[in-house]
């Protein structure tokens, strides 16, 4: 168990981030003036790393590909969609590899250093997730977006520090409608390099991703992965949006470089969900027949062995019967888990029919 609390972090995520990345996203932000220590406690421990960043680059030059590979698989879906819980139980099939919670926060310690760095950050870092007290642990699966925040100034994820810019990180890095080639092409390589050391770390041979802003990104994944196998989640907007607005204020609170309303917040989840919603509806058409597999949440969560076996066989993923003892034993362990209830105010349903009105009447969640 770790000592601290996610609220009693010291630093951020930033922690982790390669210099290049670092002075990009920070140059010329504003912080307020009650995080400027935890800013430079960040900066200060991050700059310490560079040495040990270096030899891993040397290593990761020398990787040699891998022919054998297949394309990822990719779970896609609004933050609170249940991603989590799916990709939990589809990674206790021990033929993928997954993008680790230590990866996320030390993208550039894995080929030299990783089993004493590792032990450092199990030591402090907290054991459960601030929103729904799921657990937290160097080893277990994790979204790679927060990777990707500290391998490239090219993230979505760069708003958990600086809130007031999230309009900006919406266009240009969650959907990328605005970015510019140079920016995809950095994206891309950032991802791609992930994907290669976690399988090489990992010894697998297929990538599990987990990643509710690659719902936007479908365009840029096939891209790069034409042969990927996809899984959209959708669960009830109305819970979507109160878990979301209770994670981004949980998640903010210790990682934030600047404040940001509680009006600001809920017009930016009720934009990213709006975005995200169009850009999937508009481009999964690109995936291929037999690639594409979409599931309510709470089907999965009622009859989750049953709709892992439908998902193993409508992607060809495998032979289900092999892996279904292991995500027993996963189930089993999570029996007793107590999710939260959300309950809205007239003014806030309103204002998701508003915006997430399309979604309501798709997927018949609307009252």
């Amino acid at each position: 168990m770790g000592l601290l609390k996610f609220e009693n972090l010291p630093v951020n995520t930033l922690v982790g981030a390669d210099k290049k990345t670092f002075d990009t996203v920070t140059r010329g932000a504003e912080i307020d003036e009650d995080r400027h220590r935890k800013f430079v406690t960040t900066k200060c421990i991050r700059r310490l790393l560079d040495p040990f960043y270096a030899i891993n680059e040397k290593r990761y030059a020398s990787l040699s590909p891998n022919p054998d590979t297949e394309a990822p698989v990719f779970i896609l879906g609004h933050w609170r969609s249940g991603t989590t819980f799916v990709h939990n139980v589809l990674s206790c099939d021990d033929s993928f590899g997954c993008c680790s919670t230590y990866q996320t926060v030390f993208p550039h310690l894995m080929l030299w250093g990783r089993p004493f760095f590792k032990r450092c950050m199990s030591l402090v870092m907290p054991s459960e997730r601030p929103t729904d007290s799921m657990a937290l642990g160097v080893d277990l699966p994790q979204e790679e977006e927060f990777a990707l925040s500290n391998m490239t100034a090219c993230a979505h994820y760069h708003f958990w520090m600086f809130p007031r810019r999230m309009a900006e990180y919406r266009d240009k890095y969650l959907t990328f409608t605005t970015a510019t080639e140079v920016e995809r092409q950095e994206f891309m390589q950032a991802l791609d390099k992930l994907i290669r050391i976690s399988l090489h770390v990992t010894g697998k041979k297929r990538f599990l991703s987990k990643n509710p802003p690659h719902t936007g990104r479908i365009r840029m994944l096939l891209e790069m992965y034409p042969d990927a196998k996809f899984i959209y989640l959708v669960r009830n907007p109305y819970a979507v949006f109160e878990s979301t607005r209770s994670f981004f204020r949980n998640t903010l609170a210790p990682i934030r470089l600047q404040t940001i309303s509680d009006e600001e917040l809920k017009r930016e989840i009720l934009l990213n969900y709006r975005a995200l919603y169009e850009h999937y509806e508009a481009d999964k058409i690109l995936i291929p027949e037999g690639h594409l597999a979409e599931v309510r949440f709470e089907e999965f969560e009622a009859h989750p062995l049953e709709t892992a076996e439908a998902l193993y066989r409508k992607l060809s993923l495998g032979d289900f019967g092999r892996v279904r003892p292991a995500m027993e034993r996963y189930l089993e362990g999570q029996r007793g888990f107590r999710k939260k209830t959300y309950h809205l105010d007239l003014k806030t349903r309103q204002a998701v029919e508003q915006y997430w009105g399309d979604a309501l009447r798709q997927w018949d969640y609307w009252p």
